[in-house]
């Protein structure tokens, strides 16, 4: 049996604990990892000093073709955002990719242009 392998059950899936996915850590090394923010990848090529795991090499997979908010990448991956933030961390460290703001609250739409969406969607 791989080594891969010694760490999933048939039935529960992983068993891995997400602070060890992490490295023990609970902290991205960013501050700019919001949940709505936007990841993509810069195309650079992975550096030789990087140490990247299983759940890395994923999550780059993931982030291949577009840009996704952390909390999407999270969600496809299936594992916490926490963790999420802390593998982008290391990615953003290494420059494999890149993180944007989410929109300003000056570039979302009013209140009042959501309310009259609503009220044209219940006139359908």
């Amino acid at each position: 049996m791989s080594r891969e392998h010694e760490w999933i059950d048939e039935e529960a899936g992983p068993v891995v604990r997400p602070y060890a996915v992490a490295r023990g850590r609970t902290r991205p090394s960013s501050p700019s990892l919001d949940l709505l923010a936007n990841v993509s990848l810069t195309g650079l090529p992975v550096p030789a000093k990087a140490e990247l795991s299983a759940q890395h090499r994923r999550l780059l997979a993931c982030l291949s073709g577009r840009a996704r908010p952390v909390a999407e990448a999270a969600s496809e991956l299936a594992l916490p955002v926490g963790v999420v933030r802390v593998l982008l961390g290391d990615l953003l460290d290494h420059g494999l990719v890149a993180v944007r703001p989410p929109l300003t609250k000056g570039n979302s739409p009013t209140e009042s242009l959501l309310r009259e969406v609503i009220n044209g969607l219940r006139a359908l």
